[in-house]
């Protein structure tokens, strides 16, 4: 795509040259065409890990319900018997997938079409842009071949075995890095939009969360020894984890919101004011609510009490981006009805306000003495992930598509549909989990009147969950 601008030159005011320049949508196209496949992969091995969980060996499919399940069981057979995909590998094949593959291509796609924008020039390099997405792609891959087989350094979303971690540094700040503030430091748009604050914070946030927490000593090509040990290595791995939602899964997405909204709603940013001070107070915030994760465990109390306080104070920086983008909307509401790009945003941002109104409250001591270790904190990640994240992309995928590719979507009707199975499958997901999480934690705290667990084993909670 190309454009022309003026540019200094000439004699007098009258005569100006024209700087012609053009962008690359190339890379783009290919980060897109990866978040639908590695979308598609990764919700697959969440299937088949969810079917594990109802159904623990083949013969188990009775419990899903018997006979209109027998179809499966060719199918499932041959999985239960191979060690390398069984629950406990595929279960952070599932997790990474969704998070860096899924969502990680979705915002490489998004900050390269709106970078280039927003800056009015072309990406820094091509070649950077290049190695950024191949080198993504291999570490996909890398991740796919090595959680299977059992090699992995056992901390959540931190999985992968050093040497990955190294190509992960290496493509994040070298390729990414790199190309992003090159490209914003040849811009010809001098103002900052906001949603380039939100990229600047993700990418310096996550090189330094993925850096420090994955220091470790090598004793081997697959093997590694962490440099921190007990307490301060959980403390530093769910600062990493916490803060891995934060700004991979959150701050990208928010600058996602604020370009493409109101592109799509055709309406400006209902505060800008608001934006800025829903940035500032979020970076600054967030970075420090991760002890929250590590109440009643060996950490000193202060440090999870300060993560409780930090989270309870995410909620008004976090509401307050939510009401700007749902205000956006302000005067384009007849618009929703008509456009399924539209209703991806609309829900998307009301996920976000949800999911962001529910992880404070679980950060409460009290609340979270009910919560933890139950299926009300998997409601909880899948509501952000598949709310927020998933429909965002969505909505994302559907408003680029046809502008990259010069074409018009082939059918609305099918996008809306695709919206209202959305819908219904993550209310069903969400609701069952939430009551089946607050019931398997009543559960546990209920006590005889010797003061001995009524439930004192799993198998005793299974028929009431």
């Amino acid at each position: 795509m190309a454009f022309a601008t003026d540019a200094p030159g000439g004699a007098s005011g009258t005569a100006r040259g024209l700087e012609s320049f053009s962008y690359d949508d190339a890379v783009v196209r290919k980060f897109m065409l990866a978040t639908l496949v590695w979308g598609f992969v990764g919700m697959l091995v969440g299937l088949i890990v969810a079917i594990q969980l109802v159904a623990p060996v083949a013969h188990d499919l009775t419990l899903m319900g018997g006979r209109p399940f027998a179809f499966l069981k060719p199918v499932l057979e041959p999985i239960y018997s191979i060690e390398w995909l069984s629950f406990g590998r595929l279960r952070p094949l599932h997790t990474n997938a969704v998070i860096f593959a899924f969502a990680g291509n979705a915002i490489f796609c998004a900050v390269y079409y709106s970078t280039q924008r927003l800056c009015k020039t072309r990406m820094f390099s091509d070649l950077l842009s290049n190695l950024h997405f191949w080198g993504w792609q291999a570490i996909i891959v890398s991740a796919a071949l090595t959680l299977p087989l059992g090699l992995t350094q056992g901390k959540e979303y931190a999985e992968l075995i050093w040497p990955i971690d190294i190509a992960i540094a290496v493509v994040w700040v070298g390729f990414f890095g790199v190309n992003f503030f090159g490209t914003l430091l040849r811009r010809r748009e001098r103002h900052l939009y906001v949603a380039l604050w939100f990229y600047i914070a993700t990418i310096v946030t996550v090189a330094v969360l993925h850096v420090f927490n994955s220091l470790a000593i090598p004793a081997g090509l697959t093997q590694s020894y962490p440099v921190y040990a007990g307490v301060q290595d959980a403390f530093v791995q769910w600062w990493y984890g916490h803060n891995a939602v934060a700004f991979f899964l959150t701050t990208p997405f928010l600058g996602l919101m604020y370009y493409f909204l109101p592109k799509a709603a055709e309406k400006p940013v209902f505060s800008y004011r608001l934006s800025i001070i829903h940035f500032w107070s979020l970076v600054f915030i967030y970075i420090w609510a991760g002890p929250h994760h590590l109440h009643y465990t060996a950490l000193p109390a202060w440090a999870s009490t300060l993560g409780m306080l930090f989270s309870l104070m995410l909620w008004m920086p976090s509401w307050g981006g939510m009401i700007n983008g749902l205000l956006t909307l302000r005067g384009a509401w007849n618009k929703v009805a008509a456009e399924p790009v539209l209703k991806f945003f609309v829900v998307g941002v009301t996920f976000y306000g949800m999911s962001t109104f529910e992880g404070p409250m679980l950060s409460l001591k009290a609340v979270n003495t009910l919560s933890h270790f139950t299926n009300w904190t998997i409601a909880h990640v899948h509501a952000g992930g598949l709310g927020w994240n998933g429909f965002l992309t969505f909505g994302l995928l559907y408003w680029l598509l046809p502008r990259l590719w010069k074409t018009e979507l082939h059918s609305k009707s099918l996008a809306t549909t695709h919206f209202w199975f959305g819908i219904i499958g993550i209310a069903a997901y969400v609701l069952s989990m939430w009551v089946n999480g607050v019931t398997e934690g009543l559960m546990w705290k209920e006590f005889d009147p010797d003061g001995k667990l009524v439930y004192g084993t799993w198998d005793e909670m299974v028929p009431a969950l």
